[in-house]
């Protein structure tokens, strides 16, 4: 692990270094080109080549259909009779009506308009009035690869290709009679990076003096690589009230002890995970995975799913009681977060380009990461530009933004139409 240090070797773009004889485009009198400037990180895309939840299992009901996104591409989801959710682009390939506003029937989807049904691939399995030597109908509409676990609904918006291969996120403690899971679902009008920001830097923790107290974060340490970054702090309670299910959260119990807990938090593109270990102990109290999908094709609207799974206590029954306290303490902290990170969207709307100041070596590197891994935004993507602005292979043929080639792309406030 990384030690914590107040800057980065070779990190003067983040800082003014000494003045030096020649401009910073000529080295030893020589004139040299200049580097190409960093890509403002709100411009850049999630990349469309992993799995994504865009819905809860209990929203897809059984003969039903539910309208999700990703990045600007509308999808339909539907259970059909065998219980198997299919993912389909939400216009039908005859008149571009929304699929999702149609029927169930078994195990197609059939339009609402004129009754063209689809099978779970996306091919056109009738189309009840086709006279006899019609010219040939289209084949269909794209479809996506599906998964279902931990609740939620994942498709797989990138290149099909890849689906199997592409690593999907393993929560063991899902499932475990150990623990409980706290499911969110919640919309946030912000870039998905300012997300990543958020839960990684936890000196924001003064946003949270009403509820935490007061809270005196140190960083332990951190590590970062191509496609991640994990820092792990050492929270030291330093007086103030504290929400009461802020200390059932943590394993205080009854007595609400406070003790210094160490969380572990992980950008590993494009998951994040959080951990929380009391101070004297080896097991999580809790743990968070969450990830950022993009709703919108200017990637401005994210939907930020979440699973807690919390360490059951000895005391047998005590979790369920202690479960509305819990819920309340994290609605309102997400709450203060979402005020913060929407704030800071506003800016950057408000000037057209990331003008903050970032000083913490932390989230300079996950900036990184998500740069390099991320795609380059269609430039002209901007709302009711069409299917998903993110950057087709003919746009930015060759490029590579420092993660291999550019692929072609293939979802608060609760209750928003369509959505969880």
């Amino acid at each position: 692990m990384t030690e914590a240090r107040p800057g980065r070797p070779g990190a003067d773009r983040h800082s003014s270094p000494d003045p030096v004889p020649f401009p910073p485009h000529v080295v030893d009198g020589r004139l040299r080109a200049l580097p190409d400037p960093v890509p403002d990180l709100r411009r850049v895309g999630i990349s469309p080549d992993h799995w994504y939840p865009v819905a809860k299992s209990r929203s897809v009901r059984r003969n039903r259909t539910f309208a999700a996104a990703f990045a600007g591409e509308r999808i339909a989801l539907y259970r059909g009779r065998s219980g198997t959710v299919h993912a389909l682009e939400d216009r039908c390939a005859h008149r571009q009506v929304p699929l999702s506003m149609g029927v169930v029937e078994g195990d197609i989807l059939r339009c609402c308009y004129h009754a063209w049904a689809y099978r779970g691939d996306g091919r056109i399995s009738q189309i009840p009035y086709l006279p006899k030597g019609c010219e040939r109908p289209p084949r269909g509409v794209r479809s996506y690869p599906v998964r279902e676990a931990y609740g939620l609904v994942f498709v797989f918006p990138g290149d099909p290709a890849l689906a199997e291969a592409a690593p999907f996120p393993f929560l063991p403690e899902y499932d475990s009679a150990a623990h409980r899971t706290m499911t969110f679902s919640r919309t946030v009008r912000c870039h998905y990076s300012f997300m990543h920001e958020n839960l990684l830097d936890m000196n924001h923790q003064f946003l949270h003096r009403s509820v935490l107290g007061r809270i005196q974060p140190e960083l332990l340490g951190y590590e970062t690589g191509p496609r991640h970054v994990e820092a792990r702090y050492l929270f030291v309670p330093a007086g103030g009230r504290k929400d009461r299910g802020a200390g059932l959260l943590s394993a205080e119990g009854i007595g609400g002890r406070d003790t210094p807990d160490v969380i572990t938090i992980r950008t590993e593109y494009p998951y994040q995970t959080l951990r929380d270990v009391p101070e004297g102990t080896e097991l999580p109290a809790f743990s968070l995975w969450a990830v950022y999908v993009p709703e919108d094709a200017e990637q401005r609207v994210n939907h930020a799913f979440g699973l807690l799974t919390i360490a059951k206590p000895s005391v047998p029954g005590a979790l369920h009681l202690a479960w509305p306290l819990i819920r309340r303490f994290t609605e309102r902290v997400f709450a203060q977060d979402r005020t913060a990170v929407e704030a800071e969207q506003r800016a950057w709307d408000e000037q057209g380009e990331d003008r903050n100041h970032e000083v913490f070596p932390l989230i300079l590197d996950v900036r990184d990461v998500l740069r390099s891994n991320g795609v380059p935004l269609r430039p002209e993507a901007a709302p009711g530009c069409g299917p998903c602005g993110l950057a087709s292979p003919a746009q930015h043929a060759g490029v590579t933004n420092g993660a291999g080639p550019v692929q072609p792309p293939g979802p608060a406030a609760e209750g928003s139409a369509g959505r969880d």
